[in-house]
């Protein structure tokens, strides 16, 4: 049991580095002045989810249910 802990906790901690890194790959939601004039209408934010940013998200999206599946599991004190 003392061996499982150790692989979810290694896992929890790469986990954590993961999602901290993708998260500040990410670009900002505000899209500033060119909402005004419909600029980001573009190609770009109309095909978000088949893009770099949309695959950003997904698996953000991922592993942040990862992260809190596993600190769930690791504080119910069945590996004590």
């Amino acid at each position: 049991m003392e061996i499982l802990k150790i692989v979810l906790t290694i896992i929890f901690v790469i986990d954590c580095v993961v999602l901290s890194a993708i998260i500040l790959l990410q670009e900002g939601k505000s899209a500033g002045l060119g909402t005004i004039s419909g600029a980001a209408d573009t190609y770009w934010g109309q095909n978000k989810g088949r893009s770099m940013e949309g695959a950003l998200v997904k698996s953000t999206k991922f592993l942040a249910i990862l992260f809190l599946v596993l600190a769930a599991v690791l504080n119910l004190g069945v590996f004590n």
